[in-house]
């Protein structure tokens, strides 16, 4: 930062260094790389920004122009688009308005149109990136489903399936999550208030890293129900179980 004097001469001020950047490298602007879109196959094409929400049009950068059944050459039919909830990004619910396009064989007359698997799963609402968000917020920054579904302005319950989906996907279903784990987190979380009593599910979490001082915790299980549930865990003598309940 620079400043001036009557005399002419100036002086410069050299700020504090970011702390987390010591030399930072800038590189030229990239909306696809800010929304956290650049690995997923798509690209953002236009933006439509209000202060309750944004949709993004974008475009899926792999051609589908060769027929599925004989290999040949199809044209384009027409588009569709496909709404997807993605990252809130500046604290209003995110849309991506993918527009797809359909093609067709004129030898086989079959119409398909572009994949979108890079980007959201077949028959899911919430992108790759916005169920991996929602998750993280509800195991590690102990924010509620009802919470989480209104960030992202959808119904409590596609949150609620995209969490546990997402958990039973990356996490859960990994039959070697629990290899080299020597100590254990056990919370206690209300999953949904109702009028006939709060809804439970204890959250199992390796804090091996966190004890040892390499790394953060991680997500090993979400059982239904209370921890009282983890009884199996328990008769486990080579885990130091913490609780929070």
């Amino acid at each position: 930062m620079s400043r001036s004097f009557e005399d002419g001469s100036a002086e410069t001020t050299h700020l504090k260094k970011d702390l987390d950047v010591a030399q930072p490298t800038f590189s030229a602007p990239d909306i696809d790389a800010l929304c956290m879109l650049d690995n997923y196959g798509v690209s953002v094409t236009g933006q439509h920004v209000t202060a309750k929400r944004i949709v993004l049009e974008c475009r899926v950068r792999r051609q589908d122009n060769f027929c599925h059944h004989c290999g040949g050459q199809a044209r384009v039919r027409d588009t569709l688009v496909r709404n997807v909830t993605h990252v809130p990004i500046g604290w209003r619910p995110t849309q991506l308005h993918l527009r797809l396009r359909r093609y067709r064989c004129d030898d086989c007359c079959i119409v398909w149109q572009q994949d979108t698997t890079s980007i959201v799963a077949p028959g899911a609402k919430l992108s790759y990136p916005a169920a991996l968000w929602a998750l993280k917020s509800v195991v590690t920054d102990r924010v509620s489903i009802a919470r989480v579904a209104a960030n992202l302005g959808v119904s409590w319950h596609t949150a609620n399936d995209a969490v546990l989906d997402t958990g039973r996907k990356l996490l859960i279903d990994d039959p070697n999550r629990l290899t080299g784990v020597r100590v254990l987190g056990v919370d206690e979380h209300v999953w949904r208030h109702t009028r006939w009593g709060n809804r439970y599910v204890t959250v199992v979490i390796d804090l091996t890293p966190v004890a040892d001082g390499i790394g953060p915790a991680r997500l090993l299980d979400m059982v239904p129900g209370r921890s009282k549930h983890l009884h199996h865990l328990v008769e486990r003598a080579d885990f130091r179980i913490s609780w929070r309940c």
